[in-house]
């Protein structure tokens, strides 16, 4: 029986595993909410973990130091980067890492490492369910930051400078705790918004019908590792 540690910052992202799983048992560390269930076989520990990349950072490291998990998926919703990503698409992440920060500041610095690179099998494994269920899916980076992003000229700053498929809150804080754990990870996301002017509104439309689609595949993506 292998641990499978998943992560979703908001409780809607979260809803529809809980649906599928039940309760289960839930243990509560350092604030935050671990929920235990068997599955096929495996033992699933998901916790939401809230907004932004410290949140994300602590319950990453909760979760690894108490359930000894074999590997993380971070699930939820994000703003699509590429124009040729949709609205209700997946991105799967190859690597994630902060918009916000100079990586000169992790590079030249401890951990050494400004891009955290996402495990190839949990790769694949996502993108063979996106290809079974007919969701279309791309493979590239995730870049985080404290900011929603809905401003046309803030994300054309970003896609200037890291040509990401993603924009989110917390991935690249949960792939830097895994990269310092050598712990498996990968940012499984749903487009909830176009990350632009028309951002806030797209999210507010779309959020609920974005995390269920993520979570669909996150429980399937379990089933194979």
């Amino acid at each position: 029986m292998k641990t499978i540690g998943i992560i979703g910052a908001m409780p809607s992202e979260l809803a529809d595993i809980r649906r599928i799983l039940g309760e289960g048992e839930i243990k509560e560390i350092s604030g935050f909410k671990f929920h235990i269930n068997d599955h096929n076989g495996h033992k699933l520990v998901s916790a939401c973990c809230g907004i932004a990349k410290v949140n994300a950072a602590v319950c990453t490291q909760v979760l690894i130091d108490n359930f000894r998990p074999d590997c993380i998926i971070n699930t939820g919703i994000a703003g699509g980067m590429n124009s040729a990503v949709k609205v209700c698409d997946i991105v799967i992440s190859t690597e994630v890492l902060p918009h916000d920060l100079d990586p000169h500041f992790l590079s030249d610095y401890p951990p050494y490492c400004a891009v955290f690179k996402a495990d190839a099998k949990l790769i694949d494994a996502a993108e063979k369910i996106c290809a079974e269920e007919g969701v279309k899916s791309f493979r590239g980076r995730i870049v985080s930051g404290e900011a929603f992003i809905s401003d046309n000229a803030v994300k054309a700053d970003i896609q200037q400078r890291l040509d990401p498929y993603a924009v989110d809150m917390e991935s690249s804080a949960v792939g830097h705790c895994c990269y310092l754990n050598s712990m498996p990870f990968v940012s499984v996301r749903c487009i909830s918004d176009n990350a632009d002017d028309e951002g806030a509104m797209s999210f507010d439309e779309f959020e609920k019908i974005a995390a269920k689609r993520v979570a669909e595949i996150v429980l399937r993506m379990t089933e194979m590792i």
